[in-house]
């Protein structure tokens, strides 16, 4: 048996100064990291440093300050590949988030290269970032979405990817853990069949990047797209690998300053790649803040963050399965899901979950989790959800617990038209 890592959640938890604070006179337990993630006080001072020390604009000046900035700039640039896997950091753009960088892709290459008769493959747990560009370029190139259907636990049916892959398959888009149902989805085996169809892949690491040691040359993708806020760094930065061929042979997203090599009035010559890309001032202090986040990363070992997720989450499924009237949806099989539980209380919508656990100083979510198609198809309006990261503990899985029994009497007490205590 392999031994499972440890980490010392007890002192990882002195980095987060937000999970020292009191809710409704409760202590903060935070569940709602799938959304977004807690910054430890190494992201929040290196942020502060640049803003305070040598704040500039990068690429542009020869004076001091924006030297200093630039070199932070891009040595952030390569601390994020390596975390990916990527050994050349200029096949890293900085991008604001994952849906800009999923969008970059349809832009830059979807609308340039796909026709009527091709095909782009997604699958039905996609997060509307990861659906709608592609009917958006299926609606202006004439090409076809088609779908990678579920098993009745949530998971790839794998034989119908295999169908959706025949006659016209050109890009295969699809998350690496699932937002809604936490399934970790088998990438590599669809990067692999993918790719023998002739088609490219672009993952969707959301999710992955933040929780699972993510390696893109064992993966196999054409394209990777993240986000640092979901994984202890700043809103407002994210990151799209590409293989370099593909990034050469790309449109720019977007025009104006940084990303030209020369202009005239009449025409322009586009800037090197990753600059290409990044057109105007980019977020220099959140680039600098994503870097800190891979660094504190690197330091507790992604693959003892996935261990210490994974046996959380298989212990919070076990005790949430004794609440009266719950429902838990996606894989049993815990190895098969990241930190992220999605559940529903007979007869409680989940917005009222959500606000009773509130008072309770527990925060979790509350709707479709932008998986409205999802949602449609398991036949709910929406999910409550508590997702797991590397500072949560045990006792705030039975925290959670406990409330959900607090929401079990409110709603006791209000069907028989006793007042509550």
């Amino acid at each position: 048996m392999i031994a499972v890592k440890s980490l010392d959640v007890q002192t990882i938890r002195k980095d987060f100064p937000i999970l020292g604070r009191r809710i409704n006179g409760r202590p903060l337990v935070y569940l709602d990291n799938a959304a977004t993630s807690q910054k430890p006080v190494q992201v929040i001072d290196a942020i502060s440093a640049y803003y305070g020390l040598y704040n500039a604009n990068v690429h542009r000046g020869l004076h001091t300050l924006s030297e200093e900035a630039t070199v932070a700039f891009e040595e952030a640039r390569e601390k994020v590949a390596r975390f990916i896997g990527a050994s050349d950091p200029s096949c890293l753009v900085f991008t604001r988030n994952t849906t800009e960088s999923i969008n970059l892709v349809a832009y830059g290459w979807a609308r340039k290269n796909l026709k009527p008769g091709d095909v782009i493959v997604v699958s039905h747990l996609e997060h509307h970032s990861n659906l709608i560009p592609w009917q958006m370029v299926a609606r202006d190139t004439g090409a076809t979405v088609r779908f990678i259907l579920l098993t009745p636990e949530g998971t790839f049916d794998m034989d119908s990817l295999d169908e959706a892959l025949q006659d016209g398959a050109r890009l295969v888009s699809v998350s690496q853990m699932s937002n809604a149902l936490g399934t970790i989805n088998p990438v590599e085996e669809v990067a692999r069949r993918a790719h023998e169809a002739g088609a490219l892949v672009l993952v969707d690491g959301a999710q992955g990047a933040p929780h699972l040691k993510t390696d893109i040359r064992a993966m196999g993708c054409d394209f990777y797209a993240f986000s640092a806020h979901k994984m202890c760094g700043p809103t407002g930065i994210g990151a799209l690998y590409g293989h370099p061929a593909l990034l050469e042979s790309m449109e720019p997203f977007l025009g104006g300053g940084d990303m030209i090599s020369h202009v005239w009035f009449d025409r322009a010559t586009w800037n090197e790649v990753p600059y290409k890309f990044e057109a105007g001032t980019p977020d220099i202090a959140g680039a600098i803040g994503f870097g800190a986040a891979v660094d504190y990363l690197n330091a507790l070992d992604m693959e003892a963050v996935c261990d210490h997720e994974q046996e959380l989450t298989a212990y919070a499924v076990n005790a949430l399965s004794e609440v009266e009237g719950i429902r838990i949806y996606g894989p049993k099989d815990t190895r098969l899901r990241g930190g992220v539980i999605s559940f529903n209380l007979e007869g409680v919508h989940p917005h009222d979950v959500s606000q009773i656990l509130d008072s309770e100083g527990v925060a979790i979510r509350a709707g479709h989790h932008c998986c409205e198609p999802l949602m449609r198809l398991m036949e709910v309006p929406g999910t409550a959800r508590a997702s797991f990261y590397l500072y949560n503990t045990y006792e705030e899985s039975d925290a959670l617990v406990q409330a959900l029994h607090s929401v079990r009497k409110v709603f006791h007490h209000v069907a028989s038209g006793r007042p509550l205590p």
